[in-house]
This record gives C-alpha cells, sequence and structure tokens, in this order.
C-alpha cells in the first residue's frame, strides 16, 4: 500500500520524526520563499501509488490540520487550527519537537475544533496529533508538523538526523531550507560534515532548497559523524551515530527479503510487492519514519470508485516505514490472505508483510522487521517491472545517484 503525499498531505499517523529546526542568519542573499519539505526531500514528478486493499468499518470522521503538514513560515500567532468534520474530536496535543514542551489549546464547546491558546514561537518546530470518533465511536488520527516565521533577515534550516541519534549505514545528513538559497557556495562553505571512519563526505544540492551530504558508500557501522554550522562566530556542532549494518533486499521476482545484518543473513522473509499493473520501484530506499500504525487513503493518491469515494480507507495499518517521499512504503498487511506472501504481488507499489490487525503479535513477519529496523536501514529492491527511474531526492534515496553525478552537484570544491 502507498500513500503519496505533497508534504505529507493525506498521510495521517502517530509517531516522532527524527530532526531538528536551525534558524539560521541569511548567507549571500535567497530568493522568494519557496516551499521546501520536512526534512525527507522534494516530492518529485513520480507516479502516485496506492494499495488495492479496502478497509471495512472505516470512520467517517475526517480531521484537518491548518496550515498542514510540512508548513514553513507559519504565523506564530492564531493562524494553527485542528477541525474536524461527521465527528469529535477526542484528543489534540501539539509540542515543540527540539524540548518536548506542549503548547495549551482549548477544545471548541461541540467537539469539533481546537486551537492553541496563545502565540507560539517563531523559528521553532511543532508536531500536532489529533484524534476523533464519529458517530459510531470508529476512530481516526491526524498528524503534522510545522515550522514558525523566522525573523525577517533569517531563513529556516531544517537538520536531519537530530543530535545524539542512532541511525542506519543509508542515512545522509539532509539540510532542507524554507527559503531557495541563491548563493548555495556561501551557505555550503559553512556546513562542514566529518565521519570518524574517515570516509570522504560531499555534498549535494537538489534544487535550491534541499542540501544533502554521504560518502560515496554507505557509512561505516560504529562510526560518529560530526555536522558543524559556523555562522558569524556562532558555531553549533551536532553529533550522531551509524548503529549496525543492516540491508534488506527485495525480490519482486521471488517474492522475498532477504535481510542482512553486518555481512550476515539473518531472516529471509516472504513479501508481497506492486503488481505488474503498479510495480515497486526497484532501486536503493533508505527508512525515513517509523509509524506502529498509520492511516492511508486511497484518496489522497487519486483512486477513488466510480461513486467518488477512497479506493480504500484503513485507518489501521500495522507496522508501517517510510521508504519514499511519494508514498512507497514497507508494511504489515493483514487484509491479504496467507497464500499471496512470497507467492503473488498484489499491492500498488508498497511492499507488504505478513501481520494481524492491530499488529499486536511479535511473532508475526511485519512485527519482527519493524522491531529489527531503524530510521536509515537500506531496503533494495530488485526485478520489479517498473521501468520508472527512482528520484535520488525522493525520500532519501541519495544512494542511485552515481558518483560523479553526486560531486558535481556540490556548489564547493
Amino acid at each position: 500500500m502507498t500513500t503519496v503525499r505533497k508534504r505529507r498531505t493525506g498521510l495521517m499517523a502517530t509517531a516522532g520524526v527524527l530532526g531538528a529546526v536551525l534558524a539560521l542568519t541569511a548567507l549571500g542573499g535567497t530568493s522568494n520563499a519557496a516551499t521546501s519539505g520536512n526534512g525527507t526531500g522534494n516530492v518529485p514528478k513520480s507516479q502516485a501509488r496506492a494499495d488495492q486493499a479496502g478497509a471495512q468499518d472505516a470512520s467517517d470522521a475526517r480531521i484537518k490540520i491548518t496550515p498542514g503538514q510540512g508548513a514553513y513560515s507559519v504565523r506564530v500567532d492564531d493562524l494553527v487550527k485542528v477541525t474536524v468534520s461527521d465527528g469529535k474530536l477526542t484528543k489534540v496535543t501539539m509540542t515543540a519537537v527540539a524540548t518536548g514542551t506542549e503548547i495549551p489549546g482549548t477544545l471548541s464547546a461541540d467537539g469539533t475544533s481546537w486551537k492553541p491558546n496563545g502565540r507560539l514561537e517563531r523559528a521553532t518546530r511543532y508536531q500536532v496529533a489529533a484524534e476523533a470518533e464519529d458517530a459510531k465511536g470508529r476512530s481516526v488520527t491526524g498528524n503534522a508538523t510545522i515550522t514558525t516565521v523566522s525573523p525577517a533577515n533569517d531563513f529556516i534550516g531544517h537538520l536531519s538526523p537530530e543530535d545524539g541519534s542512532t541511525v542506519g549505514v543509508g542515512m545522509p545528513v539532509t539540510v532542507s531550507f524554507d527559503k531557495a538559497i541563491s548563493d548555495k557556495a556561501a551557505v555550503q562553505s559553512k556546513i562542514q560534515v566529518s565521519s570518524s571512519s574517515g570516509q570522504r563526505v560531499v555534498g549535494h544540492w537538489f534544487n535550491g532548497d534541499r542540501l544533502d551530504f554521504r560518502p560515496k558508500g554507505y557509512w561505516k557501522p560504529g562510526s560518529t559523524v560530526t555536522v558543524t554550522l559556523s555562522l558569524h562566530g556562532i558555531q553549533k556542532t551536532v553529533t550522531f551515530k551509524i548503529g549496525r549494518s543492516q540491508i534488506s533486499t527485495v525480490d519482486a521476482k521471488t517474492k522475498q527479503m532477504t535481510v542482512v545484518r553486518d555481512g550476515k543473513t539473518i531472516k529471509t522473509i516472504p513479501i508481497s510487492s506492486g503488481s505488474p499493473e503498479h510495480p515497486t520501484y526497484n532501486g536503493q530506499m533508505v527508512i525515513s519514519e517509523k509509524f506502529r500504525q498509520i492511516h492511508m487513503n486511497g484518496a489522497s493518491v487519486g483512486l477513488r470508485k466510480k461513486d467518488g469515494k477512497p479506493a480504500y480507507d484503513i485507518n489501521d495499518v500495522p507496522h508501517a516505514m517510510r521508504l519514499t517521499d511519494s508514498g512507497t512504503f514497507i508494511h504489515g498487511n493483514y487484509w491479504g490472505a496467507d497464500s499471496i506472501f512470497g507467492k503473488v504481488n498484489t499491492s500498488h507499489g508498497c511492499v507488504g508483510l505478513k501481520d494481524v490487525e492491530g499488529g499486536g503479535d511479535g511473532n508475526q513477519p511485519a512485527a519482527w522487521f519493524f522491531d529489527n529496523s531503524m530510521i536509515g536501514d537500506v531496503v533494495i529492491v530488485k526485478n520489479s517491472e517498473d521501468k520508472t527511474a527512482l528520484a535520488p531526492d525522493n525520500g532519501l534515496s541519495d544512494w542511485n545517484m552515481p558518483w560523479s553525478e553526486w560531486v558535481s552537484g556540490g556548489a564547493t570544491s
């Protein structure tokens, strides 16, 4: 199953995200603001994909978070609002990502709207999580991460992964800006990335608002990566650790996934990937987010029935891990027959693993893979019938770009 997002529009989930907001003094000038992503990349013009499965007993309630997922330069006054149609809000929390501070808010008397009580802080990243129920008690969740406006002469940069985190060997350093950068060399020269492994690390620009850093090959397991930003005499340093190496290869032809940790195969899992009509991308992808449960809706990728209703609406897709911004996930599947796994490719682009509804059985393949995976782990898909080239900036798919092309895309030598 897949959901596509315009800065994750249409994706509703409850989960944390890696990263930190950086308020940086502008260097060399900037152009007019160009909407940026949320730290995982620019959404390319790739095909929208979605799973064919439908869900029974989906909630009629629909949550809307304004201004919406991934928004930058959000006003600090009364712009943020959560509303629901065909239901009532049961819980809303708004939290400053960097500090974990919860923002007080007020729920309307009729339970259909919520807003923060006062002004927000400038240059701050907030996560909003909402829950609602319809008249039959069926629940739905909504989630959005936004960044408030910076002072007039600053720009906002979102750096991932966050300070002190441990990630997989495929995790690039990503700096996403809220404005397109005109003098890329001036900005890039103020950001230095190094590894204790001694690997050469090179930056590459995707458009004008995203700068990624990576070595030629995956990071060395156990190494420490240091990111230093030097701005007008003020220095900020972020470090993160590289964990064990885990590279999982999905063979769409044999319908098996081989999980290799530190060079040794530790598990082989039957899978069901994209059908011949909707094949899964081939290529190297990186886990950028993990959700124990996630809401997937066919309407978010333009898949509707003849009556206009979503082709599917599943509130509780278990053990979902994002592989691309355009919506490729590897996730649990409890609605498919046991006979499809390892035998038939049935999805509209995602990789499905056997699971149970609610995801509560830790012995299921999807639960095992979720519990044994981390942000930054690599998932490689091969032998799919898909002929579309996977864009390197579609999620954290940087590794699909040849090294010579990567190096030429930097603004500094």
